[in-house]
């Protein structure tokens, strides 16, 4: 039976009862008013005409109307007659009556009339007593089965009050509390069926459920915990600290490596929030910081102390995104970051830095040196050279020159690898820097046939920049634009401002270069391929840190035959 069907029941059963007792009560009631009103409006009111014809009579030789008065009680008499045998009572009382109306001093006939007033009083004082009587019976009879009936209409209230909560929350409990345990991977649990009705269904439903729940989980749970055995030895044995996160940022994973150098315990770290462990510890606050933007951050490197010494690492940040099953959109479900080790690649890189730096300035003695001997041989009070010699001196000359800048390049490069790059910013005027740069390129323009066009507005606003490192960009940029366009052509140096920025762009007519090469061409000691220009590489990649360094901005645009243009971006100065 269903469960509706059982509560439309129980209610209709309760409805029935109370309709029942209801009913009971009215008849009862009604009938103990039926007999009530039998005495007061029957039996009294003949008792009450008959004492006032009584009172009446006795004033009959006073009072001339109390006759009249008689005969009026009298007729009301004769319509309440509602006993057995007073309507003949009633009649001897008239015919008494009216004999005495016409001898009114006789004393028997007064004798008589009062012995029919006794007779009728006497007949419904004795219907009274018997309908009291009748009424006391119907009183108890009501009591009785008011009692009777309410103790069975308690007796099956009680028993739907007792029984029907517990017919439907036992069954919601049990099944609360075997979802509770399928929860805690109880997979074992059942509830108990019985009967055919939604509840029953239901837990059917449930343990059909629960079963397949526990085959799935019999027969995958050995090969998921063996799956995360393997990952986590792999994680573990890895040379690079990582760090798992889950969707909310809480700790899944984190291996050997990164308790290490973190100086973590892993029962303190697994399970916690990223964010209240970075509350006491620095490097996991720092490892944290994209957290705070929600942006996910770029390679970069970080010094820690490790291995009792100062260790570099290569922060990378790998978001784990899926495609749920059934839908489209990716969503992610955590991220971990990596530490890769680069100190050895740093140590080596520092001793390249500092190598180089040595040499460069252990070359700057010699190279001077030589060029003071080059302008000695120049000088006529040495002695006249051939015109073969003077060849050889002004192809040492030129080597020299290119030693020299070669020396000064590397020196700059070392200088930013080191970080000993000092900047000194302030209020420069753009056009006076390209000027003293065109004015340092204007012989090597010149041996070329190439013009140099300036094209500055007046007016144009100062730039907050390095002077004397600007004027060496502006100057490399254009010694490169010289080099690498044709004879006779010409560079073009442009100026513009441009949304509260001031843009310097020199234009030169080369060969241009390719796109593919476009994203290197910033970096250390990189070259076209093809290249048959002199040159070491690291131009550009000065160029672009000297800017960096000022808070400013290089950029390129090149395509094959049609030249490049490398932009300048300064700020205004006011």
């Amino acid at each position: 039976m269903k469960i509706k069907t059982k509560l439309i029941l129980a209610l209709g059963l309760l409805f029935v009862i109370i309709t029942l007792l209801s009913a009971l009560a009215i008849r009862q009631v009604n009938l103990l008013a039926q007999d009530t009103k039998n005495i007061l409006v029957a039996n009294y009111q003949s008792l009450e005409y008959s004492r006032n014809m009584y009172k009446l009579l006795d004033d009959a030789g006073q009072e001339k109307t109390a006759l009249e008065k008689f005969q009026l009680y009298l007729d009301r008499q004769k319509n309440n007659t509602t006993e057995v045998g007073e309507q003949e009572l009633t009649a001897d009382l008239q015919e008494d009556f009216t004999a005495l109306l016409n001898n009114t001093t006789n004393s028997q006939l007064i004798n008589k009339v009062r012995g029919d007033l006794n007779s009728i009083m006497k007949l419904n004082m004795d219907a009274i007593r018997r309908k009291s009587n009748t009424a006391e019976n119907t009183a108890e009879d009501s009591i009785l089965w008011i009692s009777l009936t309410s103790s069975f209409c308690l007796i099956i209230g009680f028993t739907l009050i007792v029984n029907l909560p517990g017919y439907i929350a036992n069954p919601i409990r049990d099944l609360t509390e075997s979802i509770r345990q399928i929860a805690a991977k109880n997979y074992s649990r059942r509830v108990k069926v019985n009967g055919n009705d939604e509840f029953s269904g239901l837990a059917r439903s449930f343990n059909t459920m629960a079963e397949k729940i526990q085959e799935y989980s019999d027969s995958n749970l050995a090969k998921l915990m063996m799956a995360k055995e393997r990952i986590e030895t792999l994680i573990n044995n890895l040379h690079d600290p990582v760090i798992g996160l889950d969707e909310n940022n809480k700790i899944l994973f984190i291996n050997q490596e990164a308790l290490k150098i973190s100086g973590l315990k892993r029962e303190v770290a697994i399970g916690k929030q990223s964010q209240e462990i970075a509350l006491h510890n620095d490097l996991v606050r720092s490892l944290l910081q994209h957290l705070a933007t929600g942006e996910i951050p770029k390679q970069e490197t970080l010094k820690i102390y490790a291995n009792n010494k100062e260790s570099y690492f290569e922060k990378q940040v790998v978001t784990i995104d899926i495609i749920p099953t059934g839908e489209t959109q990716s969503k992610q479900i955590g991220s971990f970051i990596i530490l890769k080790n680069v100190t050895p690649y740093k140590e080596l890189d520092f001793a390249k830095t500092n190598f180089i730096a040595t040499v460069s300035h252990e070359f700057k003695t010699p190279i001077a040196s030589m060029k003071m001997s080059l302008q000695l041989l120049n000088n006529q009070q040495t002695g006249n050279l051939n015109e073969e010699q003077q060849s050889l001196v002004d192809s040492i000359k030129d080597d020299t020159e290119r030693l020299l800048r070669t020396t000064g390049e590397l020196l700059n490069i070392t200088q930013v690898e080191t970080g000993k790059t000092s900047v000194t910013i302030t209020s420069c005027d753009l056009d006076t820097l390209t000027a003293e740069a065109v004015e340092g390129n204007k012989l090597q323009a010149a041996a070329k046939h190439i013009t140099i066009q300036e094209s500055i507005p007046a007016g144009l606003p100062d730039i907050l920049a390095d002077a004397q490192k600007t004027t060496w960009i502006i100057s490399n940029l254009i010694s490169n634009a010289v080099r690498y366009s044709y004879e006779n052509s010409v560079i073009q140096i442009t100026a513009k401002e441009h949304k509260g920025s001031i843009e310097l762009s020199v234009k030169d007519t080369g060969a241009g270069i390719h796109e593919n090469y476009l994203p290197k061409i910033f970096d250390k000691y990189f070259r076209v391929p093809g290249t048959q220009k002199e040159g070491t590489g690291l131009g550009l990649a000065i160029s672009k840190e000297f800017m960096e360094a000022q808070g400013a901005t290089i950029t390129v645009f090149s395509a094959p035959g049609e030249g490049s243009v490398f932009t300048l971006i300064f700020k205004r100065a006011f």
